[in-house]
């Protein structure tokens, strides 16, 4: 069975392509933004220093700018620069810091351009780093972003590899709506082969079709994607085929694809990091009880963390994150219906 996420990923034919790391690629994108559109500039807390990625501060002086430890203030002056006709990348550096720009972000940059009729755009990408698995604690570790799906106005997007990383961030700049852009700490050194084209770019709202199959219908949410490829190895030649399904966009998401897909395998399990209760897999599976009552073969599943903070004890933490074995067993257990509509 072959490897779904790899740390590589194969050079296309023109072999137009440069080895990055995703922060690489993230960074480089911002930075090829910034050199084709003089409205592109970025700032956040010590984005100067280089701890989230290394700009050329002596080519792009005050467009790269450093802000306060403030951020509803922060948010703020990103709405109001977007909406006066720049494109405002703005790093939060962590995602959970979100929650002190609450209203920044509901209220305004998702609702502003409705209220004003379509007068207003908000071409405004934010940042928002997950620093999990990797002991920050609980003001740290959040994955927020089923959250935030439920703000309408807002893009969202989670990337799950380097080439992904590039291809969305450059949309999401170039989207004339409020991005939100989850980052995955535990990806950031992953390496890839990223195309080196300047207009290179994923579509907001198109999933990926990660390994393609025919029994079972399996999703993966960001860096969920990994525990998959393990979980696969684990099932070996158990001789179930199995196609795997990278959203990456989830607002807005690709609901063609996921759905096509569950319609040819009947059976579905979903894997995501971030909370059970009002999360992704809960929405997603959702749709797919609506679209297929009576049609399928199996109760559809969802691989979750359990409803409750990260500890700050890494045997801790890893215990309450999705593993290979359980994800496994999600998709073993769907073919014990064989045979059966559900």
């Amino acid at each position: 069975m072959s490897s779904i996420l790899s740390d590589e990923v194969h050079q296309d034919s023109s072999n137009s392509t440069v080895k990055q790391t995703f922060l690489e690629a993230t960074v480089a994108t911002i930075v090829e933004e910034m050199r084709a559109d003089p409205t592109v500039f970025t700032m956040g807390q010590d984005i100067r220093g280089g701890v989230y990625g290394a700009y050329p501060l002596a080519e792009f002086g005050e467009r790269v700018r450093s802000l306060p430890i403030s951020e509803a203030a922060n948010v703020g002056a990103a709405i109001g620069s977007a909406m006066t006709g720049m494109r405002p990348v703005l790093d939060m550096t962590i995602a959970t810091f979100l929650y002190s720009a609450m209203d920044q972000i509901v209220n305004q940059a998702a609702k502003s351009r409705f209220l004003f009729g379509g007068q207003a755009r908000l071409p405004l990408v934010i940042r928002c780093t997950m620093f999990y698995g990797s002991s920050q604690a609980a003001h740290h570790n959040d994955r927020a972003y089923a959250m935030f799906m439920h703000v309408p106005g807002l893009k969202i997007v989670v990337p799950s590899s380097p080439v992904n990383a590039k291809g969305l961030m450059r949309a999401a700049i170039r989207s004339n709506d409020p991005v939100l852009v989850f980052e995955d700490s535990t990806l950031w050194g992953t390496r890839g082969d990223v195309p080196v084209d300047p207009d290179f770019i994923i579509p907001l709202g198109e999933a990926e079709i990660r390994q393609r199959g025919s029994d079972v219908t399996v999703i993966g949410i960001g860096q969920s994607l990994r525990t998959v490829d393990q979980a696969l190895k684990l099932l070996g030649k158990d001789g179930i085929s199995i196609e795997v399904i990278d959203p990456r966009s989830l607002c807005p998401f690709d609901w063609k694809t996921v759905l096509a897909s569950v319609d040819k395998t009947r059976r579905v399990v979903v894997v995501d990091n971030g909370p059970m209760t009002c999360g992704v897999a809960g929405e997603i599976l959702a749709t797919v009880a609506e679209h297929f009552h009576g049609r399928l073969l199996a109760p559809p599943k969802r691989v979750t963390a359990p409803d409750m903070h990260l500890a700050f004890s890494p045997q801790l933490e890893k215990a309450l994150l999705p593993s290979r074995e359980a994800v496994a067993e999600a998709i073993k257990s769907t073919f014990e219906y064989r045979g059966k509509e559900i």
